[in-house]
């Protein structure tokens, strides 16, 4: 197999990452890829940043042993906190997080200059969104909300209903409507577990605020990068997509054919031991 033809490694602390890679499937059809869900140790989002760095670099050196061309960290709390170190410790591959893909998206999208945030406490408290938006425009407002309960309820697969908009509308009314001088019509989904409850998101938002998912923007800059560095998949055959999991495959696989769209059995979940 020559290097371009090596699959692309995706890691998330979970199966929120998939949002991610199903974006990176549509735009790359000729890619393969192998997903790793730290499904052993989540959640990362209420983890202190020194155990996120050493997570993450323990699952990233798992899939680089496994012959990666390329590193995307489809996980807004591990981006924010450890990409830096990633990219350090892995000079050999490109590795690339969700943050600054979310924030190029966030300033496209608002007009108004205010833009919101719902988040894991972890992203939340490292501040990684407002660093990459004030990056690209540096008069912009931003707030913040950690939203940790809307991850367990994409896990179990509560995507709408009374109870998800009723969880939803206790984290964003005071972030959207209650905060004086700051009236957002951006909100940056920054949690690859958020896009599953964009409906119950939308519908307490309102409609005069646009949603802004990373996972696309991500996939669009992983094209570009591939192609800059010449990396894409020369390869005839059909594309492979790899699943691995720390703990809890049928678990994974329940949830993952929910994210994914597709059926997805225990079977086809490799379990591996960091």
């Amino acid at each position: 197999m020559s290097y371009q033809d090596q699959p692309i490694g995706v890691f998330d602390s979970g199966v929120g990452g998939l949002t991610v890679l199903k974006a990176l499937m549509q735009h790359l059809p000729n890619e393969s890829f192998i997903y790793l869900g730290d499904t052993a140790r989540l959640p990362y989002g209420t983890k202190s940043a020194d155990t996120i760095r050493r997570y993450t670099l323990q699952t990233a050196q798992l899939l680089v042993k496994r012959g990666i061309k390329m590193l995307v960290i489809a996980c807004n709390t591990a981006s924010s906190v450890a990409l830096e170190s990633l990219q350090e410790a892995l000079p050999e591959i490109p590795v690339i997080g969700v943050i600054k893909p979310g924030a190029a998206a966030a300033i496209a999208a608002t007009k108004s200059g205010n833009i919101a945030v719902i988040a894991t406490e972890g992203t939340v408290r490292n501040g990684a969104y407002e660093r990459a938006i004030r990056e690209l425009h540096s008069s912009v407002v931003i707030n913040s909300k950690g939203c940790q309960l809307l991850v367990a309820l994409a896990e179990e697969g509560w995507h709408d209903g009374e109870i998800v908009e009723a969880v939803v509308a206790r984290y964003l009314q005071p972030l959207l409507h209650n905060t004086p001088n700051f009236k957002p019509d951006c909100l940056v989904l920054g949690c690859t577990h958020f896009p599953v409850l964009s409906t119950a998101i939308q519908k307490i938002a309102g409609p005069n605020i646009t949603l802004v998912d990373s996972a696309n923007t991500t996939a669009l800059a992983v094209a570009e990068l591939l192609q800059k560095q010449q990396l894409s998949r020369q390869s005839d055959l059909p594309r492979s997509c790899q699943f691995l999991a720390t703990d809890a495959p049928e678990r994974f696989a329940r949830i993952a054919t929910q994210f994914l769209g597709y059926t997805l059995s225990e079977n086809e979940i490799g379990l591996v031991d960091l």
